[in-house]
């Protein structure tokens, strides 16, 4: 998806989250450690892209209740929600958290802006 660049966003991303990561997994690791001390569980978000690899339809609520494992975090992020009786990691990319604070959305944001700029990890 290409978009255009903001270097506000760019530049917070490489000051305060990828600095100092030498290459891929350095990166995940940044934003991994970077959304787990930010991001705060539980919260609600909604669904706002399809993705075929998981079940969650555009619109649906759901309640994010962690960071799914840093091993399942090497080339996107993920968060746990509960889901049929049971725990499913999907996508940070395909929600946006509701009711949360400034600092909180921003993190999200700019993990989709990453994503949805094609950065890979």
């Amino acid at each position: 998806m290409s978009m255009e660049k903001d270097e506000n966003i760019e530049e917070r991303i490489a000051g305060e989250i990828l600095v100092d990561a030498c290459n891929a997994e350095e990166q995940a690791m940044n934003w991994f450690y970077y959304l787990q001390d930010i991001l705060v569980f539980p919260f609600k978000a909604k669904c706002i892209t399809k993705r075929n690899t998981s079940p969650i339809k555009v619109e649906q609520i759901v309640e994010a209740i962690g960071m799914a494992d840093e091993e399942d975090c090497t080339h996107e992020m993920f968060v746990e929600i509960y889901y049929a009786d049971d725990v499913l990691s999907i996508p940070l990319a395909q929600i946006k958290p509701l009711e949360v604070d400034d600092k909180m959305q921003q993190a999200v944001s700019d993990w989709h802006y990453w994503a949805n700029h094609g950065y890979d990890l």
